[in-house]
């Protein structure tokens, strides 16, 4: 559900914000948390609450089945200029084979969890690749047993200039399914009328929820935590970074570390002729179309129009997601495009993003780590990673690589030494312990 809606005089800035409400739970017994509860006390309170802003575009996610229309509705809400206001209610799990936190969608079961739960890097990528501190994210969730330990080491970090407020609980007793309070304070009190700065909606929603021993996040900037109401150390600050990527934040440029010698991500090429599906040809499994897309994507890209070329090749990820499904070589195949077309832009950020992303997409199809094109695209991920000259973007970027990395560590000895090194550079502690 999507409201436009004007802001009253209580608004603090006159730019209009989006506020992206997303909330999700397993049916059945394997629910922790009722998620979608909260969500008719948040609908009722003026959509310029929760965006701080005159006017505010809320676009509301209740127990969404598919990850890919998740990320599509993140992406979507994350291109936007403007404050970005994310609330996220539910229950994260986590993946034993590859040690990444998900967020369990409707559909989710155990068995099924890398293939119907949003994988939590694919919200932290989108986030990270924002203006910093545009950005304010609102967490109510739970941890299931696995992935408590590794919330608890900070694992649910969103990055550097993204404001953090929430709450996340240990898993709670058997056949117990939580209620989404801490967030459901916030909409009571902002139906009160009343604005009060986000610190100080988080203390008061910290206070009155519990349980004793959650995790209480407040980070309002990337130096400044605010205090909780609780105390003890099951309620120390989350950092905004990943605990594997943590401050110290130099402000000096990243600094070039020897790496191992990687290959540049392949050249874009017009025709659909037979060659590696990391390149911008047409997908193996789908016979051209009268019309190929490819010259005019390189046309574009080319004469510079590179956001035109990007939205055709958006169009077209998205009719391979409609006719194919997620997950399908053809949808694979356009988010290489996508991320190729970002590395001929010179967006090294979002083109590591996305070559990640199309490694995390081949290895859930069941491909193995050491198949020529999972580990193409977790080398080409890795050299994009290496131009990037921000050095917050690449601290946020490193724990999905790393991860990578571990699973993938490719053909060239050295590749999960060289993000050390460089993340030693940075002056940040290095994920690889």
């Amino acid at each position: 559900m999507v409201i436009n809606a004007q802001g009253n005089d209580e608004a603090r800035t006159a730019d209009p914000g989006t506020a992206l409400l997303l909330a999700a739970a397993p049916v059945g017994k394997g629910c922790l948390i009722d998620a979608a509860a909260v969500l008719p006390a948040l609908a009722a309170v003026p959509p310029s609450a929760l965006t701080g802003t005159a006017a505010a575009t809320v676009v509301e996610l209740a127990d969404p089945l598919d990850p890919q229309t998740v990320l599509t509705r993140i992406r979507t809400a994350a291109a936007l200029p403007g404050q970005l206001h994310v609330y996220v209610t539910g229950q994260l799990h986590l993946d034993h084979r590859q040690h990444l936190l998900h967020l369990a969608l409707a559909r989710t079961t155990p068995s099924t969890l890398r293939y119907t739960a949003l994988p939590w890097h694919w919200l932290t990528g989108e986030l990270a690749l924002r203006r910093p501190h545009t950005t304010t994210v609102v967490l109510d969730l739970v941890a299931d047993a696995d992935a408590w330990p590794h919330v608890r080491g900070g694992g649910v970090g969103l990055g550097h200039g993204i404001r953090v407020f929430g709450r996340v609980s240990p898993p709670p007793p058997r056949r117990t399914v939580l209620t989404a309070d801490y967030l459901r304070t916030y909409a009571d009190i902002w139906r009160t009328g009343a604005r009060p700065h986000l610190a100080r909606l988080h203390e008061t929603a910290a206070g009155r929820s519990g349980p004793a021993e959650a995790l209480f996040v407040a980070m309002d900037t990337p130096v400044r935590a605010f205090p909780t109401a609780r105390t003890g150390p099951a309620t120390a600050p989350v950092p905004t970074a990943p605990a594997a990527v943590a401050v110290p934040h130099p402000a000096a440029p990243v600094a070039p570390v020897p790496v191992p010698q990687l290959p540049p991500a392949p050249p874009l090429v017009p025709a659909p002729a037979p060659a590696p599906r990391t390149r911008l040809t047409a997908p193996p499994a789908e016979p051209a179309p009268a019309e190929d897309p490819h010259p005019a994507l390189l046309a574009a890209a080319r004469a510079g129009r590179h956001a035109e070329a990007a939205a055709l090749a958006a169009r077209w990820e998205d009719e391979a997601l409609r006719v194919h499904g997620a997950g399908s070589a053809q949808a694979v195949h356009w988010l290489e495009v996508r991320a190729d077309l970002a590395r001929l832009a010179q967006d090294p950020g979002r083109s590591c993003a996305l070559w990640s992303e199309v490694a995390q997409g081949r290895l859930a199809r069941g491909e193995a780590p050491t198949d020529e094109d999972v580990e193409a695209a977790v080398d080409r991920a890795h050299h994009q990673w290496e131009q990037l000259g921000d050095p917050d973007r690449a601290r946020a970027l490193a724990v999905v690589l790393t991860a990578l990395r571990r699973q993938v560590p490719g053909r060239r000895p050295g590749a999960l030494d060289a993000i050390h090194r460089r993340l030693e550079a940075l002056g940040t502690p290095s994920p690889l312990g």
